[in-house]
């Protein structure tokens, strides 16, 4: 009846290609990070497919079913991302199952999805992973609490977070320039010494946290 792919994401038509051949009448959803390019080829390439694509806002750096927890979903987010293509007892369906297994769901069109988790998501494991590997390795001993909380996505595995930043590379980009735009503001106010625009900087960063919440 339902079938999730989980994969990493440049593997996801093809999977979705055996499946739908394999079980024409079931509903396939997938957890892959990006969205445009996969809904885009399942749509072009895999005929019939009552496919609505998904993305669970769940998870963490660790890999493998060591790691599985049952209550992975509850109360998280899920975004849905049907196109106009997507049958609306499909989209229906979709929503049900992950709000069954306590998510939360929200819709987005694909190319807004991978836009926003371009900084959500995908430009955080960046800034986490340049700072892990700009950090020496005789300084490890002296890390404490913010580096650690920092840089801890940085563990994840390297394939899966290869195919996501090339899958979704200009968005990535994109947000990169804001991101580099804020440190050199950061530069500007330390090398100027202006402890103004120091305080504002972090006043700002502190603001946007705090908006979140625990």
């Amino acid at each position: 009846d339902l079938v999730v792919l989980c994969a990493p994401v440049q593997m996801l038509v093809a999977h979705c290609e055996q499946v739908a051949s394999k079980f024409p009448d079931a509903l396939i959803t997938d957890a892959g990070s990006t969205k445009r390019s996969l809904v885009q080829g399942i749509e072009s390439n895999v005929s019939p497919a009552r496919f609505v694509g998904s993305h669970p806002l769940a998870g963490s750096d660790k890999s493998g079913v060591e790691h599985s927890r049952a209550n992975l979903f509850e109360e998280r987010t899920v975004i849905v991302t049907p196109t106009e293509k997507t049958a609306a007892r499909d989209l229906h369906e979709t929503h049900q199952f992950w709000r069954a297994i306590g998510a939360q769901t929200i819709e987005m069109a694909p190319d807004a999805h991978d836009a926003a988790l371009a900084m959500t998501s995908h430009v955080p494991h960046v800034v986490a992973a340049a700072l892990a590997s700009a950090t020496p390795a005789k300084h490890l001993p002296l890390i404490a609490g913010g580096w650690r909380d920092t840089t801890r996505i940085a563990a994840a595995d390297v394939e899966l977070w290869r195919q996501i930043l090339q899958d979704n590379r200009q968005h990535v980009l994109n947000q990169l320039k804001l991101v580099r735009k804020n440190i050199e503001a950061f530069e500007t106010a330390l090398c100027d010494d202006d402890q103004d625009l120091l305080v504002r900087l972090l006043a700002e960063g502190k603001q946007r946290r705090d908006a979140l919440g625990n």
